[in-house]
């Protein structure tokens, strides 16, 4: 399961997309009604029905919302597989703002289109998304994660997720520094959204010295008078801090050329999904820079597990603790890529490949 760099798939058609991605279905969605121009990908369904969330961000074109979809969705099957989960993987785009272009019908609407997939594909929060979406997506459909708790959902993933990253983000800082206490520690943040918040909370009360940015003041604002042992930061500045961990927690593909030259962290952890702007390339120089890589896709799973638990009786204690596992599963792959001489990266994709491949070679197919 290996996938082009941006530059290789715009030149590729749809189809040609999924085959090199290993994808099994992409539902195109229009209402021209509600406005709503949205994509669904299901990447894979062998180890149970793909569960992932829906994005909602102003894409460029149609071309780039593709490419996204088509990257996060197969992340979603690789982060459900290293977590041991019975989910494949999939996600969802809807082209917009989320800040002024939301309405209950659009979301309704979308809801009509998860409901055609009939439970192949779950939807839940991700960028751009609350529990006030996914309340109006259930309206049409039960194939929906992440509900309020009120409603027998998990309720926001977000601190979930954080804590996930925080014990991925120990489990990194044991392997490079030989020791798991962050306390003392510099991490610098990108991205101010609701895992961000979250995991500086954990960050400060651990002790830590945390530097924070993002596009948008309010929540960097919020966050400071919660926080006020918070550094706020200018968005191209958090890349050429001298810090010990960058923690990329917005959109992907912040681990470039470009900032490569600019990092001077030994460690990188965070939620952001595709991190590596291209997998290959960057996994390997990030390797050869001497930055242990924590895969984003093996930390960030926090979120995913939280929901999962919905379907088989909500319990918070169970989800937070199967959570803390990520802490070990991170240990065990940076040990892996250390005696392989392999980037983290494909250490991780190859043990959650292997996980896939044995439940098909076993006819163990399920939705």
């Amino acid at each position: 399961m290996s996938v082009k760099t941006a530059a290789e798939t715009t030149t590729l058609g749809v189809l040609d997309r999924m085959e090199v991605s290993d994808h099994e279905e992409v539902l195109f969605c229009h209402d021209r009604a509600t406005g709503l121009k949205a994509i669904i990908a299901v990447h894979d369904t062998t180890l149970g029905p793909a569960l992932g969330g829906t994005r909602m961000w102003p894409y460029a074109n149609e071309a780039e919302a593709l490419h996204d979809v088509i990257r996060l969705s197969r992340g979603m099957t690789y982060k459900s597989a290293l977590a041991g989960l019975d989910l494949g993987g999939g996600k969802a785009v809807i082209i917009g703002d989320a800040r002024t272009q939301k309405t209950e019908a659009m979301f309704r609407r979308f809801g009509r289109f998860v409901h055609s997939l009939n439970g192949r594909y779950i939807t839940a929060e991700d960028v751009g998304m609350s529990t006030t979406e996914m309340v109006n997506i259930r309206k049409e459909t039960p194939y929906v994660a992440g509900l309020p708790e009120e409603m027998g959902g998990s309720g926001d993933p977000s601190p979930v997720t954080a804590y996930g990253v925080f014990c991925g983000m120990k489990a990194a800082a044991k392997t490079a520094y030989g020791n798991d206490n962050l306390s003392g520690r510099k991490v610098a943040i990108q991205g101010a959204g609701n895992v961000g918040r979250y995991l500086t909370e954990h960050l400060i009360k651990e002790g830590a010295t945390v530097y924070l940015t993002d596009i948008h003041e309010d929540k960097l604002a919020a966050i400071k008078a919660d926080q006020p042992a918070v550094h706020i930061v200018k968005p191209d500045s958090i890349y050429g801090l001298d810090v010990d961990i960058y923690s990329p927690c917005a959109l992907g593909a912040t681990v470039n050329d470009e900032t490569l030259a600019q990092l001077k962290c030994s460690v990188i952890a965070g939620a952001a999904n595709n991190q590596l702007a291209d997998e290959k390339k960057h996994g390997k120089a990030v390797m050869e820079k001497g930055i242990l890589y924590a895969p984003d896709f093996l930390i960030n799973a926090g979120g995913i597990i939280n929901c999962s638990w919905e379907r088989r009786g909500y319990n918070r204690k169970a989800a937070l603790n199967q959570t803390e596992n990520i802490y070990n599963t991170a240990l065990a792959i940076f040990k892996r890529s250390q005696e392989e001489k392999i980037p983290t990266y494909l250490a991780a994709n190859e043990a959650a490949e292997a996980r896939v491949r044995s439940m098909k070679q076993a006819g163990l197919r399920s939705l």
